[in-house]
């Protein structure tokens, strides 16, 4: 009796083995019918770097060039561009998944390539990518000004163009950065021309552009999490709680 219950047991667990085997290679199939279908029917279409499996019941999440989603039907007949929303739980999946691909470690940051800003105890921390020719940034810092207890670890970022090199310049050689910094975006006080090493300045745009920080002002929070764009007092605070939950 024990023996017929083992051999049923073995068979069922082979039937799982081979169910499963069964599925991994249909949704391979399924991956290669949708690349191949899309790289023959739109040549100029990105290089797909993944296809998975949507929440969405029988759509398909295509990722290319790193975190750019698009959607597809199981044979590619189909492509979608745009936002997957779940009306249940009323979240923004598209969304989501984007902040997750973008993500960027807090602890793998170059701080060294950047200088601080601290008022309070600076206990809390947020690193901020700038352009001192940026007029959101200008906006930005005044509103930060207004944060306490707080680490600022500015990289600068000269993205706009020469003049945001050399001023980003000024800014990195002068002998009090975070003056200089403040001086340039709070009181239209451009900082004396200097020079120094500024390759610090050249892995910071490196850094941006690997990462796909592709405007001022971008914020990082400790826990990862990626904010484009100025935001205000109240909106800092709020995001430097959620980081610290």
């Amino acid at each position: 009796m024990h023996s017929d219950f083992f051999q049923l047991l073995r068979r069922a667990l082979c039937c799982l083995i081979c169910l499963t085997c069964s599925f991994s290679a249909l949704a391979q199939g399924q991956e290669v019918l949708i690349r191949k279908n899309l790289q023959e029917r739109i040549p100029q279409f990105p290089k797909i770097d993944e296809v998975t499996k949507a929440a969405m019941p029988g759509l398909y999440e295509i990722r290319v060039d790193g975190t750019e989603i698009y959607y597809t039907d199981a044979e590619g007949n189909f492509l979608i561009q745009g936002q997957l929303i779940d009306t249940r739980s009323r979240r923004n999946l598209t969304e989501e998944r984007i902040e997750k691909l973008t993500a960027i470690d807090f602890q793998s940051l170059p701080l060294k390539d950047a200088f601080t800003i601290v008022r309070g105890n600076g206990k809390r921390k947020l690193a901020v990518f700038e352009d001192p020719n940026c007029g959101y940034c200008k906006r930005f810092e005044r509103d930060l000004q207004k944060v306490d207890n707080i680490t600022v670890y500015l990289f600068l970022y000269p993205i706009l163009g020469q003049d945001s090199v050399d001023k980003s310049r000024n800014i990195w050689c002068a002998k009090d950065r975070a003056k200089a910094w403040q001086d340039a975006m709070l009181r239209e006080q451009p900082a004396a021309s200097a020079q120094c090493d500024t390759s610090a300045l050249q892995r910071n745009v490196e850094l941006g552009r690997k990462h796909k920080i592709n405007g001022t002002p971008t914020l990082i929070t400790t826990d990862g999490n990626r904010v484009p764009g100025a935001i205000n007092t109240a909106q800092i605070e709020k995001l430097l709680a959620d980081a610290s939950r």
